[in-house]
């Protein structure tokens, strides 16, 4: 179970990705380009929205049922703390992804608040940029102290 949940978690970074760059690409131009909001753009920002819960979602049922919450359990945070992996997957990762998502779910939130698409876009492009810049920074990417494989 633990193998599956991670390789779905892995595979749905990239979903991620590519949706946060693309709503931030989409917002962009609607804000510089005085667009009209449409329902393209409300859905990709909606995908994004669903894609980052589910991740977030998937990320602590591994949190909780891995080996690494085990060793905080039984070693203390203090143990944790001297090791940059651990303290990678325990507190670094988890808070900038868990903000980096409630960032996304504040863009939106905003976005839908307001019924002028110029400040719609302005709102999406501005939260999500920092969810992405968050997001990015806690990726355990191939080329990371902290790495993963692509897949």
């Amino acid at each position: 179970m633990y193998t599956g949940l991670l390789h779905t978690h892995n595979l749905l970074r990239y979903a991620i990705v590519i949706l946060l760059l693309l709503a931030i690409f989409k917002s962009l131009k609607g804000w510089f380009g005085n667009g009209t909001y449409q329902e393209s753009d409300n859905k990709v920002s909606l995908f994004l929205f669903i894609s980052a819960h589910l991740q977030l979602v998937i990320g602590l049922a591994l949190y909780f049922i891995g080996d690494k919450y085990k060793l905080i359990s039984e070693f203390g945070m203090a143990e944790v703390m001297k090791s940059e992996e651990l303290r990678f997957w325990a507190v670094e990762h988890i808070t900038a992804m868990i903000l980096g998502i409630a960032i996304i779910t504040l863009g939106r939130i905003m976005a839908k608040k307001t019924d002028v698409d110029k400040i719609k876009f302005r709102r999406q492009s501005i939260y999500f940029i920092l969810a992405a810049l968050l997001i990015f920074s806690a990726i355990p990417w191939p080329w990371s102290a902290v790495a993963r494989p692509w897949f």
